[in-house]
């Protein structure tokens, strides 16, 4: 290097377990937990994650020259688009009427989690910037060698978005949801923050769920039992069997996640006469509650907006936590406080021809996207407006 600093190697790992635990979460950093060693190993232990699920890991993992880890990309050669949340169906249909091969491509995300968050994992020191050029070179070398269509970054921070756009690659907007707290020192306080008519519906939801016979525990750590996680599991295949037509993640994730990551889980359960009925699963970060999943024994009015949105926001506004973020899609999201904020992500090509077509629709999609996200905010926000 010019610098004189320790060259840089970058190295492929086939799982997340040829990767140091401690040297990975060094570059992950606290904040946030799906970038974990722990959470990636859940994954890949349970056999969620793997060769058979089409989700390969090809995780990169970049050394000094001392042979410490100072760098790290979770990533998977992937066989379909299923478990992304950004949606290429349509640029994959697209390639393969025109002869070419789509599939395999290099996919740099968090299997089935469309959590925003760091996607060039580097540790603190003078070599940081050093480092994420060279992650974002490996990526493409590594695409290249491999023969691959196409490597996409999904749901990166904004740092990642941009280091990524001037190194060539396209870049993508999108829209999730989510809530910032504003100080508020109770659920009440940030009800005072809305307009009258959303402030009555969501206490008109919270009374009724308050007034059946469902109840409601928020446990995490040591309160987590296996009967939380097989009655939690049989909601989560009820929810993806109806929406997906089949789970991506087993009984097993669960039970390593609550086995190793106890404490960043806060499980919501719903009781009805004994039994457990309902549950919405989140996992706690150094500064956000991010939602993850629910799933359902059957239909019970506002209990998934309670389980869902409002004890997440008890939850977040007792914690002092900075955000919650509610995960992709549902407009409904935004009468409850949870507001549009843009998401990204990033696109290398190998093909010019496809590369040049992908980047006149993103070239439209992207100003669509900021007006959208605009109108949303403007049209439907629940915040009262001074004036």
């Amino acid at each position: 290097m010019p610098d004189g600093n320790d060259a840089i190697t970058v190295k492929v790992l086939t799982g997340i377990g040829e990767a140091d635990q401690q040297g990975w979460d060094a570059c992950a950093g606290p904040g946030n937990p799906f970038l974990s060693h722990a959470f990636l190993s859940a994954l890949e232990e349970s056999g969620s994650v793997g060769r058979k699920s089409g989700w390969q890991p090809s995780h990169l993992a970049a050394y000094d020259g001392s042979g410490r880890m100072v760098g790290a990309v979770p990533a998977y050669l992937k066989s379909h688009s299923y478990g992304e949340y950004v949606f290429d169906h349509a640029w994959a249909n697209a390639y393969e009427r025109a002869g070419g091969s789509y599939y395999p491509k290099l996919q740099v995300a968090v299997p089935f989690t469309p959590v925003p968050g760091p996607r060039l994992l580097v540790a603190p020191g003078p070599q940081a910037v050093a480092v994420a050029d060279a992650l974002v070179a490996a990526l493409e070398q590594v695409a290249e060698r491999y023969g691959v269509s196409s490597a996409h970054v999904t749901f990166p921070e904004r740092g990642d978005w941009d280091r990524l756009g001037a190194a060539g690659w396209l870049r993508r907007l999108g829209v999730q949801y989510h809530w910032h707290n504003r100080g508020y020192g109770s659920f009440d306080e940030f009800l005072e923050a809305l307009n009258s008519r959303k402030r009555k519906a969501i206490r008109k939801e919270r009374r009724e769920v308050a007034e059946s016979s469902v109840r409601l525990h928020t446990l995490t750590g040591n309160d987590l039992k296996p009967e939380h996680w097989d009655a939690f599991h049989r909601f989560y295949l009820d929810t993806a069997d109806r929406k997906w037509g089949g789970g991506y993640l087993n009984r097993r994730f669960f039970e390593l996640l609550g086995r190793t990551m106890a404490d960043r889980v806060v499980l919501v359960m719903c009781e009805d006469g004994g039994e457990w009925v309902a549950g919405a699963l989140n996992l706690l970060g150094d500064d956000a509650l991010y939602g993850r999943n629910w799933g359902s024994d059957g239909r019970y009015r506002f209990l998934h907006f309670e389980a869902c949105y409002y004890r997440a926001l008890d939850f977040a506004i007792e914690r002092g936590l900075a955000r919650v973020e509610a995960g992709a899609q549902g407009e409904h999201k935004i009468q409850r406080g949870y507001l549009p904020v843009p998401t990204y992500s990033a696109h290398w090509i190998a093909d010019p021809g496809f590369r040049r077509a992908v980047e006149r629709y993103l070239e439209q999609e992207r100003p669509a996207v900021e007006a959208e996200i605009e109108a949303l905010d403007d049209e439907l926000s629940p915040y009262r407006r001074e004036g």
